[in-house]
């Protein structure tokens, strides 16, 4: 039998217990040779181990050195990848050791068939709803971008717009106990310039303030001819200017997840930008100013031709798929595949994986809780696709699956 020596001075017998025991393995006495026996059953275990049932025996070797070796319950050698050793964070040691079973279950399934897509050289695209923005997920979304986890993005434009409010008034957002806020109190917050998201109320100033800073844009573009962009596109020119008037803010780019994508050049599509505060000012603004929206503004048409484009390339077939909550930023950009297959009728690689978390609960005409399984019969994903769904808040689940594949 092959063994894996471990001559790494700090890699003691103690410190190889813990390792089992996170990696799900449970002592299962002396083997013939009288080596110690420990026992993995079938399910995933963490990264460089295989998911099947595995046993691994262990001795000691010259010089003292731990020698472990791994085989099938049939005895037959298994391979263990080296990286299965390498230390992780407290959170993903956490999940590995804590993370087993019902939802959570899933939960470390997912995280950690997120890491072998990404380790096998595929892409992942995530899709953001709700209110995932001001929930200040970009403190790790953006690491995530940045350690090269996630490939794309589609997101609402209340999601695009919130992460720049964030970015610019952080400090002005006001928290109060939404669950128990009367009427009169809500109409008090709106008097005094500030709209609710639950627990978080933002300025209505800052909403102000960055429209000021498109306003300027869409009129130059207007006089000069210029061709429409999509949403982002625009973000992205007034974060140019926000930066140059402002550039107190820019340490803050740590924490923006758009920030994060615009400096790695990763795309961002957003369908249905009319349905954000942003969208709504544009319209107002071409209807005050007698301009056609088509002037300024690519279609939703226009968004699906690019990511089609995008997914068709080799090197993004494929792609994994988390979707952050249920609504138009996940269905819109998971039918790129079959419109490839069934409106263009040519061949393209179905999703690699996916993973949706939401609290939506399946029902008749529940879309956003419906099983992944659903998703085979359109022609999205195959029965063969890494599939999880997750019924919990993303709010606590999302940043915990980020930390996950970053090793935190």
């Amino acid at each position: 039998m092959d063994f894996i020596e471990i001559d790494d001075p700090t890699f003691d017998a103690a410190r190889l217990r813990v390792w089992l025991q996170q990696a799900g393995f449970g002592p299962a006495g002396a083997g013939e040779g009288g080596e110690a026996r420990w026992v993995r059953y079938p399910g995933d275990a963490r990264r460089g181990l295989p998911g099947e049932a595995v046993e691994v025996r262990l001795s000691r070797g010259a010089g003292g050195h731990l020698r472990l070796a791994f085989s099938d319950p049939d005895g037959r050698p298994v391979e263990v990848e080296p990286r299965a050793f390498e230390a992780t964070g407290p959170l993903t040691t956490f999940v590995d050791r804590h993370y087993r079973h019902y939802n959570a279950g899933v939960v470390g399934r997912a995280a950690r068939a997120w890491c072998s897509h990404v380790e096998a050289g595929r892409k992942m695209l995530v899709s953001l709803a709700g209110a995932m923005s001001t929930a200040e997920v970009g403190i790790s979304l953006a690491e995530m971008i940045r350690e090269g986890k996630v490939h794309a993005i589609s997101c609402t434009g209340a999601n695009l717009e919130e992460d720049i409010f964030v970015l610019m008034a952080r400090e002005h957002y006001r928290h109060v106990q939404w669950r128990a806020l009367p009427a009169e109190a809500e109409q008090a917050l709106l008097d005094e310039g500030l709209n609710r998201v639950t627990d978080v109320c933002i300025p209505e100033r800052v909403m102000d303030d960055l429209i000021g800073l498109l306003k300027p844009l869409w009129a130059a573009t207007v006089k000069t001819g210029g061709g429409p962009r999509l949403a982002p596109d625009w973000l992205a020119e007034a974060l140019e200017v926000l930066f140059i008037e402002r550039p107190e803010l820019k340490p803050r780019r740590r924490d923006s997840w758009v920030c994060a994508a615009l400096d790695a050049g990763i795309p961002i599509w957003v369908p249905g930008w009319a349905d954000s505060t942003l969208g709504n000012a544009l319209a107002a603004w071409c209807i005050a100013e007698g301009v056609q929206p088509h002037r300024l503004l690519l279609s939703d048409a226009d968004a699906m031709v690019d990511l089609v484009a995008w997914y068709r390339r080799p090197e993004n077939q494929r792609c994994g798929f988390f979707q952050v909550g249920g609504g138009i930023a996940g269905d819109f950009a998971i039918c790129a595949v079959p419109l490839v297959t069934q409106d263009l009728r040519e061949h393209t690689e179905p999703w690699g994986y996916f993973c949706q978390i939401g609290d939506a609960v399946t029902s008749y005409g529940g879309y956003s809780g419906a099983p992944p399984n659903e998703k085979i019969t359109w022609g999205k994903i195959t029965p063969d696709t890494p599939r999880f769904a997750i019924q919990s808040d993303a709010t606590i689940v999302a940043p915990l699956i980020f930390g996950y594949v970053l090793g935190w």
